[in-house]
């Protein structure tokens, strides 16, 4: 056998040797931290060697509840090139889910942010802690707190050596993990061995991926504990690209700061963030020209934000699909030479689609009946994926792996290259291979045996000038078992009045698709509620409306 195993270590080694000077900038409460990937390598040595202190090692997991900044990044080597595993915890998540799942991990030690302790003080007593032997709070203090045993970082790291005996760890030793929002049922963990975030690394520097280059300054804005998040981390690094991190919640004023003066090349976040980008350089002075690309995904990206952000600054929206289960990004939009050549409209068009599989990956759609849809850009079906950075198991969740995971989803088609993953997603695909969403299978609506879309209604709401944030989802109806009910955000300083732009929304949804897809009624609301992961709760909002009566006279069409 030539060669050695496939890890994440040499990505730091390179790091070091070749860019031992390029800048980390992580946005603290009260300042901007700089240092360089000479020091950063010798940190995350020091992490290693507290975590050896610790009684951490190969096998052990790791978890972190924490935002993006410089010493979260530090765990993202430190842990895994030791041999063991870090758990990523979402820290908006409900505090059973938080419960839940460190238990189910069986956590050994715990990373924290000061902001985050209230939660795990709330749960420390539990049960399901009894695993975890020491909490760390990332900082240069340990606040007041009933955390115990506790110290700050800073503390941790001290009088450790900046050099580490890095172990060859297997290929397949787990190195990093994190659990599904667990919208439809408990949340199920996901495993990423040291050969799958190899391999999507790999991808994510691909100019049909991300294209991730030493030029470039990267600045995530998906939080470190998503997996679109954590993938930064590491392609950033490999790349040896200079890495802004904006720390714990920033605004508009914050990230257009650091955009200016980090000179930030590439970013990435949800629509609403850009959205509300926008609306902050109209009244703004500020200078985003060193921006060239945003990767959005998450939620439906309006056809008008790509527009503006490419016609009155010069950035290139990259819409992107992805999933826990895929290590992160799945599918990118991206223009071969042919489509970017052509006029405005189609290449808009193309933008607005979730994209084409990225480097690495295959995928298949599935219609009800087992076979492959055409692609034709109007047949739907389920999509299904696989590939080295896809998961074939969750932890300890045998049902889940029978329900979602199958080594053939439609006749003997598959042949060898292993199991493919059942998204859940419905979609359709295009001539030239680009996918579209057009409903989780659980979101999509059954009005009087017919589908209706939510994304498609979503996208169309959102295209309007006043619409800040729309979002549709099904409601019960006697006869017609559901319809539609849309929520609506006006953007911020919008006059028009609210019926008159439920009528424009309603004749640009009539003008497109059929009459009884057009929701019956549409509520302005101050806000839409927002899963843990900072997608629309439609769940919380189905259960709010569950017995909300809308009357509607329309007949499906033929």
């Amino acid at each position: 056998m030539v060669g050695t195993d496939q890890r994440i270590r040499p990505f730091l080694w390179r790091a070091e040797r070749l860019y031992p000077d390029v800048e980390i900038v992580s946005r603290t409460d009260d300042a901007v931290h700089r240092y360089d990937y000479g020091t950063y390598g010798n940190r995350v040595a020091r992490l290693a060697n507290a975590l050896a202190a610790a009684d951490i090692g190969p096998g052990d997991r790791v978890a972190s509840l924490c935002w993006n900044h410089h010493r979260h990044f530090e765990t993202y080597f430190g842990v895994p090139c030791m041999g063991a595993q870090l758990h990523t915890i979402n820290p908006n998540l409900p505090k059973s889910h938080v419960e839940y799942i460190v238990g189910d991990a069986e956590d050994d030690l715990l990373f924290v942010d000061p902001h985050e302790r209230e939660t795990l003080e709330a749960l420390a007593d539990s049960e399901a802690f009894e695993s975890v032997q020491q909490y760390v709070v990332m900082g240069d203090e340990v606040p007041e707190t009933s955390l115990d045993p506790v110290v700050d970082y800073e503390s941790f790291l001290a009088d450790h050596e900046p050099s580490y005996d890095w172990p060859d760890v297997d290929e397949d030793q787990p190195a990093g993990m994190c659990y599904t929002s667990g919208t439809t049922g408990k949340p199920k963990g996901v495993e990423y061995t040291q050969q799958m975030i190899w391999s999507y690394t790999m991808s994510t520097l691909t100019p049909q991926m991300l294209g991730i280059t030493d030029a470039d300054v990267v600045m995530p804005l998906v939080p470190m504990f998503h997996s679109t998040g954590w993938g930064f981390s590491w392609a950033a690094t490999a790349a040896g690209a200079k890495q802004v991190y904006p720390g714990p919640s920033p605004d508009s004023a914050d990230l257009t700061r650091l955009i200016e003066e980090e000179g930030v090349t590439l970013t990435a976040g949800v629509p609403t963030i850009w959205i509300d980008l926008l609306e902050y350089l109209e009244t703004h002075d500020a200078d985003i020209s060193s921006l060239e690309q945003i990767v959005a995904g998450g939620a439906p990206v309006p056809e008008s934000l790509i527009r503006r952000l490419d016609e009155e600054h010069g950035v290139e929206v990259l819409h992107a699909w992805g999933m826990t289960e895929l290590t992160a990004i799945g599918t990118v939009a991206h223009l071969p030479p042919d489509i970017a050549a052509a006029d405005a409209e189609t290449r808009y068009t193309k933008r607005q689609k979730q994209g084409r599989i990225v480097p690495g990956l295959e995928f298949q759609v599935v219609g009800e009946d087992g076979d492959e849809v055409p692609w034709d850009d109007a047949t739907v079906g389920e999509l299904y994926v696989r590939g080295p950075s896809v998961t074939t198991e969750y932890y300890r969740c045998p049902e889940a792996n029978a329900e979602d995971l199958t080594a053939d989803p439609g006749g003997d088609r598959g042949g060898e290259g292993g199991e493919w993953l059942a998204t859940g997603d419905l979609v359709t695909v295009d001539a030239e291979g680009y996918v579209t969403l057009v409903d989780r299978d659980n979101d999509i609506i059954n009005s009087g045996g017919e589908w209706i879309s939510s994304v498609e209604l979503e996208n169309a709401m959102m295209g309007h000038d006043t619409v800040s944030e729309a979002t549709v989802v099904g409601v019960p109806h006697d006869r017609y078992q559901e319809r539609p009910l849309g929520f609506v955000v006006t953007a911020e300083g919008a006059t028009i009045d609210p019926d008159v732009l439920r009528e424009e929304l309603r004749e640009r949804i009539r003008a497109d698709y059929p009459k009884w897809w057009t929701p019956d009624e549409i509520r302005f609301v101050d806000e839409i509620p927002r899963t843990a992961t900072g997608k629309f709760d439609k769940i919380t909002l189905r259960d709010a409306y569950r017995d909300h009566d809308v009357e509607t006279n329309l007949e499906p069409e033929e």
